[in-house]
């Protein structure tokens, strides 16, 4: 034998789903439990006490009439013995009887109706839970249910909910006092805010009195986490304060619950995008709905008509006269009324059940349950950002709102993105403090404090505590809002932002306007560029590097007139792939100083741009694929540096032109593929650096010798295989590089005439010797020889007191050419004193060059 509640459990194996079992469902599986107690105890009597009891028919013929004697036992006089009709049957003959007219006579609903009513009992009983195991929708369900559970369960739930709470009564309190009007005002400016997020309650500060209800240790159902604190809902809400450095009162989260509910957050999102992309379980349970409903009307439609065919009496008519003698018999059924009894329980109870199927039914046709909506919670102001449902996600919080309304509540704060944030600043506020921060603060070359932050969802709130702080780099931040505690970073100067949201106050964005110098933005295209940008009216350096479109001159993040603002801007790097050069850079025409171009090798189709822009006083443009000197800068008569590296040039036939150009004492035109440095080179006399460094140059013009201001010449990596001997006239020359060229020898003249020079290249040549002249270049602090044919290095070397500590660069090998004492000078350090020295009186005071020269001159005689 098998017990009642296995055959139950078999309906409902665990208990967490009732939690999607609506009112109905639950009554109609009340009704199922009786239907089937009803047809158990039918089907029970029916094997333990059913049967038929026959008499014989005596026929007509050989019927007596009886008198009324037979019928009016009150006249009979007592004592009297019976009378009746006697059948000359034994007992035997009628328990045969009774056992084939019982099979014979009786239909077969009288016999059977109890199991077939328990068969459907059983299959309705199925079907009624169908939808939890189905393999498609089965994981569905329970993921869904653990997830239910542990969003109840999770201590950040009851805390996002206390506060909200809390604003709540606050945003109340304030209506009441409020005029209608502006109640209506604010209720639109609300509303207009919803996509930023930052009306919600979640997104506001902690109240200073904070009396967040804690989950109880163990949690263990979910009717225990789903009732808020009525204490919290009381309590007076003081007006919110900012605690810096995570130091707030009242109840916080441990590192572990924050890990756990960002975890949660993960899921939640994960199991939304898996749900919300097919509706199999509404569509599974609409089906077995409808199933049951179908059943309902199937079982009515043939049960209904045969109640009132199960009678008493019976006329059993059997072959039997050869044993019996009689051929015809009277039956009663003795379980007909009880029977009948129970069958029209059983119809009135499935009656009901239709009724509740026929209700499910409407309520899933007529309500749209592929869409959940938190407007309600919209309305009270809980939830303002919790977004809409669809699909199977939404058909499951339908089904758990019959059962609780504020299971949804709860899950609404973990699909909320203000209730993450929310957490993510709380764990930013106790992982990121303030002397985690400065600890990480360093110096950058220029000496200034630097802090760098690389991959954070948000900005730490402690990082506006640093009012020392001159300079910030920001990297990767999911959500780089700065708020206006930024106003205490009063030392801030600098702003670094690498693939960066960049969101600004308008509190922060005033400071930003008054102190903010230089910023760097890195970007992939140009409209994610802020707005805020245009208008940092102090901004003097501002640095764009990402990928500019070329149509409407700079995408569409580049409007006409959005630079007016930037009327202290000085320096513009642009670092992306330009067609053009925007002609919004005019509205900078009277401040703009410095204009740097690095086009990553796009061509450079038109430079038109540069012509208003006469206040510029240095042009670089860097892998620009410039072909030709352009001719707009012919127009910028204030130019003092022009740097056009990295470019295809292959003529310098325009330099003619730069005559105009009677400040600039820049020029670089290195790597590039210059075959011929022209004679009119000579006609800029105001050059003081001029670079053809990595080019194709086989000689020097003489026009080049009459730069008489010149003083960095950088000939590195071309084809020279002599220097002139006019090379002499250039006495203010300091820098000299001749590196990687084909030279074999250097002039005298060099080494007579420019004694100002005090750095000299001339490595991986093919220079066989140094003149004895180099001692003359006494301002000389750096030499590089390497990669030559010298044999020896000439002993004046030691003349040079520049190069000691390392200023002659050569290999180890030909150090040793030169006297010890000699080498010994060279290569220590330029404030240490000489190795050796006689302490004697009757020497001369000589310095230590001058002592060191004459012990080497002395040793080698």
């Amino acid at each position: 034998m098998f017990a009642l509640s296995e055959l139950w459990a078999g309906g409902e194996r665990q208990g967490s789903y009732k939690l999607l079992k609506p009112w109905w469902e639950v009554f109609m599986d009340y009704l199922l439990v009786l239907m089937l107690m009803v047809s158990i105890l039918a089907g029970t009597l029916l094997l333990s006490r059913d049967g038929v009891v026959c008499v014989p028919v005596h026929s007509v013929s050989t019927m007596e009439p009886m008198s009324e004697s037979v019928f009016t036992d009150a006249k009979q006089p007592p004592g009297s013995p019976a009378k009746g009709r006697r059948t000359n049957l034994d007992f035997q003959q009628y328990v045969y009887i009774s056992q084939v007219c019982y099979h014979e006579a009786l239909p077969w609903y009288s016999r059977f109706l109890p199991y077939v009513t328990l068969l459907h009992t059983l299959v309705l009983l199925a079907s009624g839970c169908f939808w939890f195991h189905f393999p498609l929708t089965s994981a569905r369900i329970e993921h869904f249910l653990s997830l239910l559970a542990k969003c109840c369960e999770s201590p950040w739930t009851t805390k996002a909910l206390s506060h909200t709470a809390k604003l709540d009564t606050r945003f109340s309190e304030a209506e009441q006092v409020r005029p209608k009007v502006q109640v209506t005002s604010s209720y639109k400016t609300r509303k207009s805010s919803l996509d930023s997020g930052t009306d919600s309650p979640l997104l506001a500060g902690t109240d200073s009195a904070s009396t967040t209800t804690q989950p109880s240790p163990c949690p263990s159902t979910l009717s225990t986490c789903s009732t808020i604190s009525a204490r919290s809902l009381k309590e007076p809400v003081l007006p919110a304060q900012v605690v810096p450095d995570g130091s707030r009162p009242g109840a916080t989260l441990d590192r572990s619950d924050r890990e756990q509910a960002r975890a949660l957050f993960e899921r939640v999102r994960r199991f939304r995008a898996h749900c919300e992309s097919s509706d199999v379980i509404y569509k599974v349970y609409t089906a077995q709905t409808v199933f049951k409903v179908l059943k309902f009307v199937l079982i009515v439609s043939y049960t209904t008509p045969l109640l009132g065919s199960i009678s008493f009496s019976h006329v059993c008519q059997l072959r039997s006269h050869a044993l019996t003698g009689y051929s015809l018999f009277q039956c009663s059924h003795s379980l007909s009324s009880v029977l009948r009894k129970l069958m029209q329980a059983y119809v009135s109870l499935l009656f009901l059940f239709g009724l509740l199927g026929v209700y499910a039914l409407f309520w899933i046709f007529h309500k749209s349950l592929r869409q959940y909506s938190f407007q309600s919670l919209r309305e009270k102001g809980s939830m303002l950002d919790a977004p809409d449902l669809h699909n199977d996600l939404a058909f499951l919080l339908h089904m758990a709102d019959q059962y609780d309304p504020l299971l949804s509540q709860r899950l609404s704060v973990f699909l909320s993105p203000v209730s993450e944030t929310r957490l993510l600043e709380e764990s930013l506020e106790r992982r990121w403090g303030a002397e985690r921060l400065r600890s990480m603060i360093t110096c950058d070359p220029q000496g200034r404090s630097l802090l760098q932050l690389v991959a954070l969802p948000r900005l730490p709130p402690a990082l506006f505590t640093l009012s020392q702080l001159e300079l910030l780099k920001l990297e990767l931040i999911g959500d780089a809002k700065l708020t206006a505690q930024i106003s205490n970073m009063t030392a801030l100067r600098e702003m670094h932002l690498y693939h960066c949201t960049a969101s600004v106050e308008p509190g922060a964005l005033q400071h930003l306007q008054e102190h903010l110098e230089t910023l760097h933005l890195t970007f992939t295209h140009a409209t994610e560029i802020p707005v805020w940008v245009y208008s940092l009216r102090g901004l003097q350096e501002l640095h764009l590097t990402g990928r500019l479109s070329s149509e409407g001159g700079m995408g569409r993040g580049w409007a006409l007139g959005s630079l007016r603002q930037l009327r202290h801007l000085r320096v513009l790097v642009l670092r992306g792939a330009l067609q053009k050069v925007p002609g919004e850079l005019s509205e900078l025409a009277g401040s703009l100083l410095k204009l740097e171009v690095y086009n990553e090798g796009t061509r450079l189709l038109v430079l038109t741009g540069l012509r208003r822009l006469t206040g510029l006083a240095e042009v670089q443009l860097q892998g620009c694929q410039l072909e030709r000197l352009p001719s707009a800068l012919l127009a910028l008569t204030g130019l003092r540096n022009l740097d056009l590296q990295h470019n295809s040039l292959r003529t310098l036939e325009e330099l003619l032109g730069l005559q105009h150009l009677r400040r600039l004492s820049g020029l670089r035109l290195a790597y590039n593929h210059v075959l011929a440095l022209p004679a009119s080179v000579g006609v800029l006399r105001s050059l003081e650096l001029l670079d053809l460094a990595h080019n194709q140059l086989q000689n020097l013009p003489s026009a080049l010798f009459t730069l008489r201001r010149l003083r960095r010449l950088l000939l590195a990596g071309n084809l020279l295989e002599e220097l002139a001997a006019e090379v002499g006239a250039l006495t203010l020359l300091s820098e000299l590089d001749l590196s990687a060229n084909r030279l074999e020898r250097l002039p005298k003249e060099l080494f007579a005439s420019c004694v100002e020079l005090r750095s000299l290249n001339v490595a991986n040549n093919s220079l066989g010797s140094l003149p004895a002249g180099v001692g003359g270049l006494t301002q000389l602090s750096r030499l590089d020889v390497r990669g030559n044919s010298l044999e020896e290095l000439p002993v004046e070397l030691g003349c040079c007191v520049g190069l000691r500590g390392g200023g002659l660069l050569a290999e180890n090998w030909l150090m040793h050419t030169l006297p010890r004492q000699v080498r010994d000078v060279l290569l220590q350090s330029g404030s240490s004193e000489p190795p050796s020295r006689p302490n004697s009186d009757c020497f001369p005071a000589f310095s230590t060059a001058q002592w060191s020269f004459h012990s080497a001159l002395e040793s080698r005689i």
